[in-house]
């Protein structure tokens, strides 16, 4: 198949390398005006792991011209986090860009892979990815103070899954907090987070990434094996293959239907244990932190750590 603007061979999206990177960069672009995500006046904090998304974000927006700093944070998920940690190094050492790491182990104590073994032998059920991204979000907003936005790398195939999930759960609370800008209204409580990528395939990063010869692993986080975010991407790849652009429907019908999601202003208060914003006394990192408490202190054998 050729370019639809040249006659040379097309790599995605019906476009050819160059303008492929162009028609890419352009969406990014639209993106951020369309929905008045920043401006370059305003100091921005990109959520990185080291993975396709968050580094074609980072390097995007620095190239752009936006004032970017990288905040990643380590789970100590054995040589998969590792290695991710290391080619995020380079790509911010070859561009220039600053880079926060935060480290669970550092902050909590303990790796996740050790977490969610102890939480699991007290009887809960907390996946992984669950365990993962409560305390990803807390440590995010935690240090992002000062800055005026957190970007994160969720693209259109993450966001489509997330709507189509929180239909199956019958959860438009959830839903409701989705979008290129997340939440349902402004906090001083928390960071602004958003979504440049909101409009970009999946397929479309990666093959941005791909081409610009990032440093990436394009394996998938080993504890993610059993997610159930992962039966609704096969369910929406399948669809996709013999229904064309049904993933830009679901994300379309999600816009189109905002205005008439929106609630009330929900007052966010702070949790009593370490003051961060929290709906309940005691919030969810910290409910998750005391149940480790009564457990001895001894490392669980796990291959990932």
């Amino acid at each position: 198949m050729t370019c639809k603007k040249c006659d040379k061979k097309a790599v995605c999206s019906d476009f050819c390398r160059g303008h492929f990177i162009q028609y890419l960069e352009t969406k990014v672009r639209k993106t951020i005006r369309q929905f008045k995500l920043f401006s370059k006046n305003d100091k921005i904090a990109v959520a990185v792991s080291g993975g396709k998304d968050s580094t074609v974000i980072l390097y995007l927006l620095h190239k752009l011209g936006y004032k970017v700093e990288g905040i990643t944070v380590d789970a100590l998920i054995g040589n998969y986090t590792k290695k991710n940690l290391e080619n995020l190094r380079e790509v911010c050492k070859k561009y220039e860009i600053p880079l926060k790491e935060i480290s669970f182990r550092k902050e909590f104590g303990y790796s996740l892979c050790y977490i969610q073994s102890v939480l699991k032998n007290k009887g809960y059920a907390y996946s992984s990815c669950t365990i993962c991204g409560a305390l990803r979000r807390y440590l995010l907003n935690k240090y992002a103070k000062g800055f005026d936005v957190i970007v994160t790398g969720h693209n259109l195939d993450d966001e489509a899954q997330a709507f189509l999930m929180n239909i199956f759960r019958n959860d438009v609370k959830v839903a409701k907090r989705q979008g290129p800008i997340s939440g349902l209204g402004k906090s001083d409580k928390f960071v602004k987070r958003v979504k440049p990528l909101y409009q970009c395939l999946e397929k479309e990063v990666e093959t941005y990434s791909k081409l610009m010869k990032f440093p990436v692993n394009y394996e998938e986080c080993p504890c993610s094996v059993e997610a159930y975010r992962k039966q609704f991407r096969h369910i929406l790849d399948d669809f996709e293959k013999k229904h064309p652009s049904v993933k830009y429907n679901v994300i379309n019908f999600f816009l189109s239907s905002l205005h008439e999601m929106k609630e009330e202003k929900v007052e966010i208060g702070s949790c009593k244990k370490c003051g961060e914003p929290s709906s309940n006394d005691i919030c969810k990192v910290c409910l998750i932190l005391d149940s480790l408490k009564s457990e001895p202190n001894k490392k669980k054998n796990c291959p990932q750590c």
